[in-house]
């Protein structure tokens, strides 16, 4: 019993360092750029009314930056790097898949091809524009890859989710490359949003995607428990009285919010989902009660330090997150494989 309290304090602890580091990272998002501004130069815009230099001691292109680009930018990245931690944690889980994120189940892959299939067809050029195309895109691919890899055994298991994701990824992304080579202003607007980056959005992309967020983070943690039930075996778990395609109906429908929205809304970010989910299974363990909000926290804090050194090494310019996040993670993720510190599912 000490033993269980002390674990529960340890990852209290850490729930509460992590809350912590979050801030600091949000802080800096907002701080840093190629334009650097003080603490109390930030304060100053984001309190005073109006941001004008006739009412606030910082002057108005200092508010104008934090205002209309720092602060829709550092939350956007806050909030989809929250949902592709916990989508990629729950994907793990459900297809006992170390290696699987947000692509493995045809999601990234459905957002892109709706995305640039609204973009040819359309003329649409805002990211608000076809960021509902990509979201439906998303939702649809995670739709057919569940429902084909139900046929038969009427059940989707671990191995049949894998392949009928990998068929449905294959052919979106052979019907994306069909679109996109068929029209060059479509390929100049899709390979924009393809790059993944929290950049040039503003504060509508963010109150469009937040709700789904919202659902999405509340079904998944309402689908750990059974979920780590069915980490046992399907034939333990249903011996215990889970059942086992509402749990998994449950699980993947949080996964189709949360990296379905996400996607849509910044691009696809896969690496993210990858690498989260074993940094907080090394510290939590096993259990996805704890790991999942865990991997939300952490997926935060990384994208928005990627998010923040990209635009601090490329000075005046930028590099997109979705670099950044692929250069700085890559390394980091071989290392922690050839030091055996990826904890088993």
């Amino acid at each position: 019993m000490p033993a269980v309290v002390t674990t529960r304090r340890r990852r209290l602890s850490g729930l509460l360092l992590l809350g912590v580091l979050l801030l600091v990272a949000v802080a800096a998002s907002i701080a840093l750029g190629s334009r650097a501004l003080s603490p109390q130069t930030v304060y100053e815009a984001l309190t005073c009314p109006g941001g004008l230099p006739l009412t606030c001691p910082a002057d108005g292109s200092a508010a104008q930056i934090v205002r209309e680009l720092r602060l829709p930018r550092t939350g956007l990245a806050l909030i989809t790097g929250l949902a592709l931690g916990m989508a990629g944690a729950l994907i793990q889980g459900y297809t006992r898949n170390p290696l699987a994120d947000a692509g493995l189940l045809g999601i990234n892959a459905g957002a892109a091809f709706l995305a640039a299939l609204s973009i040819h067809l359309l003329a649409l050029t805002s990211p608000t524009q076809y960021i509902w195309f990509a979201f439906a895109g998303a939702l649809l691919a995670g739709v057919v890859v569940f429902g084909v890899s139900s046929l038969g055994g009427g059940k989707a298991s671990p191995l049949s989710l894998v392949l009928a994701g990998a068929a449905v990824t294959a052919f979106l992304q052979a019907m994306t490359n069909v679109v996109v080579l068929m029209d060059g202003t479509a390929l100049n607007t899709y390979r924009y949003w393809v790059v993944g980056d929290v950049a040039g959005h503003d504060s509508s992309v963010f109150r469009q995607v937040l709700p789904f967020l919202i659902v999405g983070a509340v079904l998944a943690l309402a689908a750990t428990p059974g979920l780590n039930l069915l980490s046992l075996g399907d034939d333990v778990a249903r011996g215990l009285g889970v059942n086992l395609a509402r749990s998994r109906t449950l699980g993947l429908l949080a996964v189709v919010l949360l990296a379905g929205a996400a996607t849509a809304a910044v691009g696809p970010i896969a690496f993210l989902g990858l690498i989260v989910p074993h940094l907080a299974r090394s510290i939590t363990g096993p259990d996805y009660r704890w790991l999942v909000p865990y991997s939300g926290l952490l997926g935060a804090l990384v994208l928005l330090i990627a998010d923040t050194v990209g635009r601090l090494i490329a000075r005046p310019g930028e590099l997109q997150a979705g670099f950044t996040l692929a250069a700085l993670g890559a390394p980091f993720f071989i290392l922690l494989v050839r030091r055996r510190k990826l904890v088993s599912l």
